[in-house]
């Protein structure tokens, strides 16, 4: 395959870039290194805490650029940008509906941190991986002092099965997305990586047939579609393996770093 006029590689993070310990691999930042050498720019995008990613690129993060909260903030140019807000009668009407559902975890995502409602153990274990800044407040529709990007929600079997049917009265006026296993995502009705993207692709001048994108699921889905070398991984939902062009190998097995490699030799 011709990768020669890739300008522009763009990468989920967990399922995707990360191993399934949430580690970026030593052989990745090698070959970041070998990329900045060939002016190919990174971008890391991920439903993530912008915190976060930045922990995790930590060594790299005044050389990329960062899409976070599903595309509701992006960092170029070592500037942060807040994209799209939820407005605050869509966070009341959504933390009123999840606080009926049962298993469901509730996390109000703000640009300086993110809210909690519970102290449960069990929960707040699974949540420090992804979130490096939260808060416990009683209240989640009385925190103000904050820029709020997204609500995030988690359930310990299947967010697709125990979440996502009870919130068809909201996608009128907001976007829901499955973004793993046990984690669904509301956000504003525009907000999403590819709508992020299709931003950064303008700012740097770069076009589809330059673009390189990897994701896993489903909140990868529309910036899959601005990239003609986009890749699922083999541990991929079914649509992002209908939607991406290739597959690589699984997050266990360096599926990034593989074809990585093949774009740095050649």
């Amino acid at each position: 395959m011709n990768f020669s006029k890739v300008k522009l590689v763009v990468s989920d993070m967990d399922g995707t870039l990360l191993n399934p310990n949430h580690e970026v691999s030593p052989r990745f930042l090698n070959q970041f290194n070998e990329l900045k050498k060939r002016n190919i720019h990174f971008v890391a995008a991920s439903g993530r805490q912008y915190q976060s990613i930045l922990d995790k690129l930590y060594t790299i993060k005044d050389d990329i650029s960062i899409i976070a909260e599903n595309g509701g903030m992006i960092k170029y140019d070592n500037k942060e940008h807040i994209l799209l807000k939820l407005a605050t009668e869509n966070i009341i009407k959504s933390v009123e509906i999840l606080r009926q559902i049962d298993g469901a975890y509730i996390v109000l995502c703000g640009r300086k941190s993110a809210y909690i409602e519970t102290s449960n153990p069990d929960f707040v274990s699974k949540l420090s991986k992804y979130y490096s800044e939260f808060q416990v407040v009683e209240d989640l529709t009385k925190v103000t002092d904050d820029d709020f990007l997204k609500i995030a929600v988690f359930h310990f079997e299947s967010s697709e099965k125990n979440i996502l049917p009870h919130l068809t009265t909201l996608k009128s006026d907001m976007q829901i997305i499955v973004s793993g296993q046990n984690w669904l995502d509301i956000s504003h009705a525009d907000a999403n990586k590819g709508y992020a993207l299709s931003i950064l692709q303008k700012k740097l001048g770069v076009t589809k047939e330059e673009t390189m994108v990897f994701g896993d699921y489903n909140n990868d889905l529309q910036m899959l579609e601005l990239a003609h070398f986009s890749y699922a991984m083999e541990n991929a939902h079914t649509e992002v393996k209908k939607t991406a062009r290739f597959q690589t190998k699984s997050n266990s097995e360096e599926g990034v770093e593989l074809i990585l490699e093949r774009l740095i030799t050649g």
